[in-house]
């Protein structure tokens, strides 16, 4: 059985899209992966980041971008924040809104 991957909300998705075409090509690359495979595919390509949320960790001709997910019961990835890197440490406030959103997403 394959894992299905969905989006905590539009914003999410609409951020994704409007990344830079190369970030976008790797996102697929690694989601069909993560279909096959599951949330978890091993550095570099993704981190647990603990509590249940992981990095899926794009490198393009652009710079960085992270996109945080969980995964949940039924085989469901979900993604839940993206942002472009541009400081070597994960800001704060970035893996605190991916927090956030997991923590509405399990209540």
């Amino acid at each position: 059985m394959r894992w299905t991957i969905e989006f905590a909300d539009n914003r999410v998705e609409t951020a994704l899209a409007d990344l830079q075409p190369g970030f976008v090509a790797r996102f697929i690359r690694y989601a069909e992966r993560m279909e096959i495979f599951g949330p978890d595919l091993g550095m570099p390509h993704t981190r647990a980041m603990g509590d249940g949320l992981y990095e899926l960790r794009l490198k393009g001709p652009d710079g960085l971008a992270r996109l945080f997910y969980c995964a949940l019961g039924g085989r469901r990835i979900v993604m839940l924040h993206v942002f472009v890197k541009k400081s070597a440490k994960t800001p704060l406030k970035e893996l605190a809104t991916a927090r956030e959103r997991l923590r509405k997403l399990r209540q």
